[in-house]
């Protein structure tokens, strides 16, 4: 491997981690605010306790 392919693939790796560093969070608060809306809507099709 030459001196150019090794820093090609040196940035090509260094920008898949800061594109996951990226999409990472995203992807995690998607699926939180699914499971919230998710039990919000279990609650609220529970019948009142009384």
């Amino acid at each position: 491997m030459s001196y150019a392919e090794y820093v090609i693939a040196a940035y090509a790796v260094f920008f898949a981690v800061l594109l996951w560093d990226g999409l990472a969070p995203r992807l995690r608060l998607s699926r939180i605010r699914r499971s919230i809306a998710a039990r919000a809507r279990r609650a609220a099709a529970r019948p009142p306790a009384s």
